[in-house]
């Protein structure tokens, strides 16, 4: 692993900096995110900028990671250490893998536990159908389309128009959100579209 390599990437999609391991609770919601995701690296003892500034005691770090893996999530997530001497600074690498038991849940400060996707450099809150698909994908359920007036609706609409949220499917064929959110969901797993998770909101497109 070509650490400064990475660094001089930034953060993103399955690299995140931590300048030190402070706050489990956060550092939780960030290995759940990578462990729902295709995994991830945290580079402990590297600035937000990409500078690197080492860690004091990697020993610490560790035993602050394992305990967030072990108690503050769920299931349970294991990372894997790496050390690396860059110009005479300790830089920790921590390997979370991609999981096969999805969704992991993080433990937040308020004692609820919630499922966080990872977005770009950000680990963001899932929604209820992500966290379904996510479900669905664990058990290995396959989707079994058929294609009624709904679904040839959502992707005639799709076919002249980029993007479309889970409201709007409501609205354009007048159904619940419930009924409309077992279709979205059957058709991202059957792969005819694509859901995609942000901050503000989530949307859907043609795959």
């Amino acid at each position: 692993m070509n650490i400064k390599r990475l660094i001089l990437e930034g953060e993103g999609v399955r690299l995140d900096f931590k300048k030190t391991i402070t706050h489990v609770h956060k550092i939780a919601k960030t290995m759940v995110s990578f462990a729902n995701n295709k995994g991830g690296i945290i580079l402990v003892g590297v600035m937000d900028d990409g500078s690197i500034k080492g860690v004091k005691s990697e020993e610490e770090e560790k035993y602050q990671l394992i305990k967030a893996g072990t108690y503050y999530c769920k299931p349970t997530i294991e990372p894997k250490f790496t050390e690396y001497t860059i110009d005479g600074a300790t830089v920790l690498a921590v390997e979370i893998e991609e999981s096969d038991v999805k969704p992991h849940y993080a433990l937040s400060e308020d004692d609820k536990w919630w499922v966080y996707v990872r977005v770009k450099d950000k680990s963001v809150l899932a929604s209820k159908i992500v966290i379904d698909v996510l479900k669905k994908e664990t058990k290995g359920e396959s989707a079994h389309i058929v294609f009624t007036s709904k679904e040839k609706a959502l992707l005639e609409y799709l076919a002249e128009n980029e993007r479309i949220t889970l409201m709007e499917f409501c609205k354009l064929i007048n159904i619940s959100r419930r009924r409309a959110s077992r279709i979205l969901v059957n058709l991202v797993l059957s792969g005819v579209i694509r859901v995609h998770s942000s901050e503000k909101t989530e949307y859907y497109t043609a795959a």
